[in-house]
């Protein structure tokens, strides 16, 4: 582990290495961490600003989305000024003005099952910043498949959810444990479809920041096996325990899928939420 840091690093990582639980050992924990985030948008945005500030060495960040005026409602690592450009390159553009140590590679392409196989074992760990099912289940069963730890979020209207699925470990719950098949087309409307608070995206992206660098530091009790349900207008934190499904087609002691095969045809665009 390299413990040499620049004066500029000390003096910009202070508050961090003040803290017991991280000091100099896990700011270059931080340093050294790769981390994968899918969705440039609502959930992305204070995502990755976090992850910036807080010094993760390498961000990865996929999207082939463009920025709209609509966005900008929660999307707030954007401008106005950037509406027509990629977002996964605005957000880079914004990551580099708030810290230029951070490494950014950007990949303004489709999150398909050729990406996820090229791109998921560069990385420690993946995020999940979208608005669709095809693509949360596409990168569920690729962390899975891959071995990287997934920390998922998503929002609608006034509420938002959160967790991390590591089935790989052989204890904790995946993603299919959760939700075995995805939901009928219609069943489940998108933020585009039924509307989302902006400042909701803000909670639950600066919450998913939180449990990334819980993985990366090894610190507190991270939300393996545990779904975190945040009620926006009630204030109202909840959390459930989600168990291992001994029959899960993905983890369970008979899985049946054992590649990307079945996602080759049917994984959308990123959409980010």
């Amino acid at each position: 582990m390299d413990l040499d840091f620049t004066e500029a690093e000390l003096h910009r990582y202070s508050r961090h290495i003040l803290l017991q639980e991280v000091g100099a050992t896990g700011q270059a924990k931080l340093r050294a961490a790769r981390v994968l985030v899918v969705g440039a948008g609502g959930l992305g945005s204070p995502l990755t600003l976090y992850l910036a500030g807080a010094g993760v060495g390498t961000i990865g960040i996929i999207d082939d989305d463009r920025l709209e005026l609509s966005n900008l409602q929660r999307q707030v690592a954007h401008t106005t000024a950037r509406i027509g450009r990629p977002k996964a390159e605005s957000l880079a553009e914004t990551l580099r003005a708030l810290n230029p140590e951070t490494r950014l590679e950007v990949h303004v392409r489709r999150m398909d099952a050729d990406a996820a196989q090229e791109l998921i074992p560069r990385y420690d760990i993946v995020c999940d910043g979208t608005d669709n099912f095809p693509t949360r289940f596409l990168l569920g069963d690729a962390c899975h498949l891959l071995r990287r730890p997934l920390v998922s979020a998503a929002v609608l209207r006034f509420e938002g959810q959160l967790s991390i699925y590591a089935g790989h470990d052989g204890q904790s719950p995946c993603h299919r444990c959760l939700n075995p098949e995805p939901p009928p087309p219609g069943l489940v409307p998108s933020c585009s479809e039924a509307g989302v608070l902006g400042a909701v995206t803000g909670v639950m992206g600066t919450l998913q920041a939180t449990e990334v660098m819980k993985l990366i530091l090894g610190i507190g009790e991270p939300l393996k096996g545990r779904l975190l349900l945040w009620d926006a207008l009630d204030a109202r934190f909840r959390t459930v325990r989600l168990r291992r499904d001994p029959a899960c087609a993905l983890c369970g002691e008979q899985a049946t899928i054992h590649d990307l095969s079945a996602h080759r045809e049917v994984a959308g665009p990123v959409c980010a939420a």
